[in-house]
């Protein structure tokens, strides 16, 4: 009742989990708890990167980066769908539409080309180690970031631009829990297939070109690292690339999930717990993933706490 009163001129209705009702109280707990996760985790990656010499490495410096992404493009989510899952209005307006949309869009497509330059970060690490330094210098892990925020920014500015310019004629129900391209397309009441095409072939450079350099670092990573005779160096090169490995593996694997089902019903209902999965979940296991599994971060997290029982 609360989703159809709201239709008023000027706002979305985001469906969301409003089929089923009785999951929406346990969702808001989860999500709640994982965004302030989310928030402290990359939070302190951010500050511990900052502040602990040891850490000042171009490997850490594109681990900030990608701490800010996460923080900003869970923000850019969450308050509104928490704000859905509380109560029967499941409306956002337009201008909170666009930007949600662009932002979202933007970031997503910023972590995806930043992955793949940590990817390049961790092959030089391993496979020129004495060049390491002389290679990854500040001013190219300068230019890399760059390039990864820009190519979001471009990303969103096309694709964004696009979607939000289709004629609507009036449809504002979204299946979904926020504004994504997919879902605003699907409400154009003109033929959508160029513009279908445009995003395929967008999704395809920003999706999949940084996906093929990733696994192109990692076949190298692991020619250099079958060459190795030192049980000591398989470890130190395992832990070097496995927490960033295990990130790839989680925010790919389930974005690519969304991008690649069919247009069923099922993938509709399903489509959403994966997107819940890469927008929430993922960001909050990232900072845990990067401090469990990273003797640095750790060793950073005990000399900051030492540090603040000491003073």
């Amino acid at each position: 009742m609360g989703i159809t009163n709201s239709s008023v001129s000027g706002q979305f209705i985001l469906v969301g989990f409003s089929d089923q009702p009785q999951l929406e109280k346990i969702l808001f707990v989860v999500v709640l708890v994982s965004y302030l996760l989310t928030l402290g985790g990359n939070t302190l990656i951010i500050l511990i990167s900052s502040i602990d010499p040891k850490l000042r490495t171009p490997m850490y410096f594109f681990l900030t980066h990608l701490s800010l992404v996460d923080i900003c493009f869970t923000t850019s989510i969450v308050p509104q769908l928490l704000w859905n899952l509380r109560g029967p209005a499941k409306t956002i307006t337009s201008l909170g539409c666009a930007v949600q949309l662009y932002t979202s869009l933007a970031l997503g497509s910023t972590e995806c080309v930043l992955l793949a330059v940590m990817a390049f970060d961790r092959y030089a690490a391993v496979c020129k180690p004495l060049h390491y330094a002389s290679v990854m210098n500040p001013r190219l892990c300068y230019a890399l970031s760059g390039v990864a925020w820009l190519s979001g920014l471009g990303n969103t500015l096309i694709s964004g631009t696009v979607t939000l310019w289709l004629p609507r004629c009036g449809h504002r129900r979204l299946h979904h829990f926020f504004c994504e391209v997919p879902s605003m397309i699907k409400l154009a009441c003109v033929d959508i297939h160029a513009i279908e095409i445009q995003i395929f072939v967008t999704s395809l450079v920003l999706l999949l070109l940084p996906l093929a350099l990733i696994l192109m670092s990692y076949g190298h990573i692991a020619k250099a690292v079958l060459r190795i005779r030192s049980i000591q160096a398989w470890r130190k090169s395992l832990g070097t690339c496995g927490s960033h490995l295990t990130v790839v593996t989680l925010f790919y694997g389930t974005i690519i999930a969304v991008y690649i089902q069919p247009n069923s019903s099922y993938a509709h209902i399903h489509g959403k717990f994966i997107s819940l999965f890469y927008t929430v979940l993922t960001p909050t296991l990232n900072p845990l993933i990067y401090t469990l599994r990273n003797k640095d971060v750790k060793g950073a997290l005990g000399r900051l706490f030492h540090r603040e029982l000491s003073s």
